[in-house]
């Protein structure tokens, strides 16, 4: 069984210390003590990939936490589990593509709004440039 430090779970997930112990704090992960130093166990490590994978994907930390707490060694293709995950990513993937025809939306908007704002530049251009010569 392996063990690892806080700097190794850092550098082999490319977070840092701070998001290990906030994950820690909020007993996602629940490393042993030899004095101030931290040991993290392979359930440790295997429970911060799942939680920044959730993370990744939307997911919030009660959800994460309910996810990987509802998982059993014993029985790794639980159906009541994979419901609930399967339930979590249409959810998930409903928000995102609201929020994917939100950001066209407002680029269509924006492409309208800077296309009336040329056009009037342009109208006030001409009307300079009409002006300018019939003063000349």
């Amino acid at each position: 069984m392996s063990n690892y430090s806080i700097q190794h779970l850092s550098k082999l997930y490319d977070v840092t210390p701070r998001t290990i112990r906030f994950y820690e704090d909020k007993g996602i992960i629940t490393p042993k003590r030899q004095g101030v130093t931290r040991i993290f166990s392979e359930r440790d490590k295997v429970r911060l990939e799942l939680t920044l994978r959730g993370r990744r994907l939307g997911f919030s930390l009660d959800e994460i936490r309910e996810i990987i707490d509802m998982y059993d060694p014993e029985q790794p293709d639980d159906p009541q589990q994979l419901l609930y995950l399967c339930t979590k990513i249409r959810e998930h993937r409903k928000l995102l593509i609201n929020k994917i025809n939100d950001i066209y939306n407002t680029l269509n908007t924006m492409d309208e709004v800077e296309r009336k704002a040329l056009e009037n530049l342009r109208v006030q251009q001409s009307k300079a440039n009409a002006k300018a010569s019939t003063l000349n």
